[in-house]
């Protein structure tokens, strides 16, 4: 009788199994560690940057990121972008961590509004927060006037802060007394979540820190999260950089050398062209800026002044108030608009020179040219002297020698050879001349 063994055979794990399990344990993983979206900003608050968050934002809720983090260096903005921006951050159902970084950046003015209306503020060693008073765009503000602004912006930062769980008594006096901290400061004073050395440091700090966004409560998983950087598209860039003060003055510069060449020039088109892509590209860029129209004014009355000083004598009054025109004029152009628009000397001085050369001295011989008699064809006899060769029975036609050749000429008295006579224009393919000597014989006797 045999025996059965009573050792089972032992199965190996299938495929399929192995797989299963190595799917399950990467969604764990995933479940633990999700997507983080990284937008880096470096510049003033304006539409580029408001486009840029909203762009974002939408993309880190298409792709269910696990926290957006927008890392920031600025000095201030327009309200109407910050307020925009901070509207998208408050609809967000992603969680928003704005961060100051890298070390020795900073967040003022609406760089401060920003950081306490994220749901994660945070920033780099080495880095401050503050100085949010607000300033007037296009002129200074009456005392009324920017004290009601003052207890807006107060109220508003304040708001934020409250619905944060941030100071709200910093708030106040960031606004009304233009305080500015540390980021250990700050950091004390409860004015942000975190102090991060950098990116990887502030995710392993927000890993399980529950926030509240527009679709409820989420607990960050942040930990070994994966980062995707997204950068600015090509035409956000560009509009960055043309909304830059310096190169928005420029092109406007550019757009006004163009025109007035095109008009004292009819028919060159290429300065035309190229002045109208620039006064547009100018305007496009105005859009985004808080620009002073007396600026604008001053900038085109500066320019026609100079232009006068060349047609008028005026020794040198209408040059001077050209320059001084042109000068407040680009000093003006973005008056008050805090650092969003702040133009260099180091762009203005240089372009204020080469508009007073430039007008004065090319156009100036351009013109003195223009006025210049000619010198060469029929008209370049004009003014000269001749000597009448033959003289017709009337002597009021004939020959005369100029420039060593032969012309027939008009007159309107009688003359006689060997009379001198100067050129006074030119019919057709004869000479206008007239006596060049009183003492000339206007009567017809004793003429062969």
């Amino acid at each position: 009788m045999k025996r059965r063994s009573s050792s089972r055979p032992v199965r190996r794990p299938s495929w399929i199994a192995i797989l299963t399990v190595l799917v399950v344990a990467s969604a764990g993983v995933a479940a633990q560690a999700g997507e983080v979206l990284l937008l880096d900003w470096e510049g003033a608050i304006g539409p580029v940057s408001a486009e840029y968050l909203r762009d974002g934002l939408a993309e880190a809720a298409d792709a269910g990121a696990e926290l957006l983090v927008f890392r920031m260096d600025t000095p201030g903005g327009l309200d109407t972008a910050m307020r925009e921006m901070i509207r998208d951050i408050m609809a967000s159902p992603v969680p928003v961590a704005v961060y100051v970084a890298p070390e020795g950046a900073r967040a003022a003015s609406a760089g401060v509004f920003l950081i306490t209306a994220a749901h994660v503020a945070a920033m780099a060693p080495a880095t401050n927060v503050g100085a949010a008073h607000p300033v007037g765009v296009g002129g200074k503000l009456d005392e009324t006037m920017a004290e009601k602004v003052a207890n807006d912006a107060a109220a508003y930062l304040r708001s934020l802060a409250a619905q944060r769980g941030r100071n709200q008594e910093w708030s106040e006096r960031v606004v009304h007394r233009s305080v500015s901290v540390a980021a250990d400061s700050a950091l004390a004073l409860g004015v942000i979540d975190h102090v991060a050395a950098d990116l990887d440091d502030l995710l392993e700090q927000c890993d399980g820190r529950v926030v509240t966004t527009a679709a409820g409560e989420r607990t960050l998983q942040t930990a070994g999260a994966a980062v995707v950087v997204r950068d600015l598209s090509w035409r956000q860039e560009f509009l960055r950089r043309i909304t830059d003060p310096n190169i928005a003055y420029i092109f406007m510069m550019l757009g006004v050398y163009g025109l007035f060449f095109e008009l004292s020039r009819p028919g060159a088109i290429v300065p035309g062209v190229v002045g109208a892509i620039c006064l547009l590209l100018a305007l496009l860029a105005f859009q985004g800026l808080p620009v002073n129209y007396v600026g604008v004014l001053l900038i085109l009355v500066g320019m026609v002044l100079l232009l006068l000083e060349i047609k008028i004598t005026s020794f040198g009054t209408l040059a001077i108030g050209g320059t001084v025109s042109l000068l407040l004029g680009s000093l003006l152009l973005f008056e008050n608009a805090g650092p969003l628009a702040r133009l260099s000397l180091r762009v203005v001085l240089p372009v204020v020179i080469f508009t007073v050369v430039f007008f004065l001295a090319i156009v100036g011989m351009a013109m003195r040219a223009q006025r210049r008699r000619r010198v060469t064809g029929i008209d370049a006899l004009v003014g000269e002297e001749a000597e009448v060769r033959v003289a017709e029975a009337d002597g009021r036609s004939g020959t005369v020698a100029v420039f060593g050749e032969l012309w027939r000429y008009a007159a309107d008295v009688p003359l006689r050879r060997g009379d001198r006579v100067v050129v006074s224009g030119c019919d057709g393919r004869r000479v206008i001349v007239k006596p060049l000597s009183a003492d000339v014989d206007t009567t017809t006797e004793g003429r062969t």
